[in-house]
């Protein structure tokens, strides 16, 4: 791809998540977006997706209202071993649902850092955050292929169904790596190719800021990772996760393409 096609796939994703932002969305209603797709034919709730990826009801009624938004493809909390004291970035951190979750796990003693690149995302976040038992959690405005997150100052990076919307995923791992720790890790769901796209598909922007068109194939991913440096590199597929999958655009059979996937590194 060219820097121009590059630009225009970050500003159409953009645009795409601006309308997620401004959506004002119901955790208990149905017809919401799943993933990263608005969609107002579907009859789930928000509740429903996310405890299909993994989330449990008590992580779903522990966060500010307006923060879970239905848009992911897992759980990255679950491999994340978070402990107290660490510093933790959300990339593509959205209304800071992933966040929040991370906030307690860390204690005061720690801190939460989301980056986005929407600026409406990155207000409905800070907004949500205004709650003294968030005050270790910040909201900063930015692209995850040029983090603004000083270097060597993260233990965990967490990310939740959004590398697969860059463009250039190589940086986005060199990024992490940059600003990681010695010992530092990567606790990622994301999803992934597992047979080759129809090329109206790939070409389809709609279904590139939908989580779709963008996603590599585990192959590719790992000589990223490797490129960028990490080691003891797990790239896990999560067949089940085909059962939400299948929902976020019925008309392109989208499940016999991608699966989700847990993403683990070290530095």
């Amino acid at each position: 791809m060219t820097e121009m096609k590059n630009d225009q796939i970050r500003q159409g994703v953009r645009d795409n998540y601006k309308k997620v932002a401004l959506k004002n969305i119901d955790t208990n209603s149905c017809c919401t977006p799943s993933c990263c797709t608005p969609d107002e034919n579907q009859n789930i709730s928000v509740k429903e997706i996310s405890q299909k990826m993994g989330y449990t009801t008590e992580e779903l009624t522990s966060i500010p209202n307006g923060a879970n938004m239905g848009l992911g493809c897992g759980n990255p909390q679950a491999i994340a071993v978070l402990k107290e004291g660490e510093t933790v970035v959300d990339l593509g951190s959205g209304g800071g649902f992933d966040c929040f979750l991370a906030a307690p796990k860390v204690g005061s003693n720690g801190k939460v850092i989301g980056v986005d690149m929407t600026p409406e995302m990155i207000s409905k976040a800070r907004k949500n955050a205004e709650k003294p038992q968030f005050n270790h959690v910040e909201f900063r405005l930015g692209e995850i292929e040029n983090l603004p997150v000083a270097d060597q100052s993260v233990d965990v990076i967490m990310s939740n169904c959004v590398i697969n919307l860059s463009p250039n995923k190589l940086r986005v791992f060199e990024e992490a790596y940059r600003v990681l720790k010695d010992g530092g890790r990567l606790a990622i769901s994301d999803v992934i190719l597992t047979t080759t796209l129809p090329i109206d598909m790939k070409q389809n922007m709609e279904l590139y800021s939908g989580c779709i068109a963008g996603a590599s194939p585990i192959e590719e991913l790992t000589s990223y990772l490797q490129e960028a440096g990490f080691k003891n590199i797990q790239i896990t597929p999560k067949d089940e996760s085909k059962e939400f999958i299948k929902e976020w655009a019925p008309e392109h059979r989208v499940e016999e393409y991608i699966v989700s996937a847990i993403i683990q590194a070290e530095k």
